[in-house]
């Protein structure tokens, strides 16, 4: 049922006029404030934190391209880490949130820059959707960010694999 409201939602989206009237920072602070917890609670490796931030049927595309998780098998993998105490801090630098123009004002999408100590730039986005309690992640992909005049060379060395 989640993923169909999810696709009727995106149906209202699409047929939104294109120029959405600007949205006040008070309106995105909220989610942003979500996010950051997201990623606290990740750094924190406090599994109930960091798993309430998603819908229950949200899910976590991860860098490699068999990593696209639903909540409960990226619960399955992320738990055994959160319980020795090991999490993975992602320290958002720039961070940019949508709201999207439908009367509900329901569905946000963001895209932000992090800072990872083991990967140094990385990029994550998704979608979040307002629920009864507040923001939650329908979808996040965090990706790496690969300059464009390196790229030849990571997709050489992914090719030799």
């Amino acid at each position: 049922m989640a993923m169909i409201t999810a696709a009727l939602m995106m149906l209202q989206v699409l047929a939104a006029p294109v120029q959405a009237a600007p949205v006040a920072e008070a309106e995105t602070a909220s989610v942003e404030r979500g996010l950051d917890a997201m990623h606290a609670a990740a750094s924190k490796a406090d599994g109930e934190a960091y798993f309430a931030s998603f819908t229950a049927d949200g899910r976590f595309i991860g860098t490699d391209a068999t990593e696209r998780w639903s909540l409960p098998e990226f619960r399955a993998y992320a738990t055994p880490y959160f319980s020795q105490g090991k999490g993975w801090t992602y320290r958002p630098t720039a961070r940019t949130v949508t709201i999207a123009p439908v009367d509900c004002r329901c569905v946000a999408w963001f895209d932000e820059v992090l800072d990872n100590d083991a990967y140094g730039t990385t990029r994550g986005s998704g979608v979040l959707r307002l629920t009864d309690d507040g923001w939650k992640i329908e979808q996040y992909v965090l990706s790496f960010a690969v300059p464009n005049d390196r790229a030849r060379a990571v997709v050489d060395a992914i090719k030799a694999d």
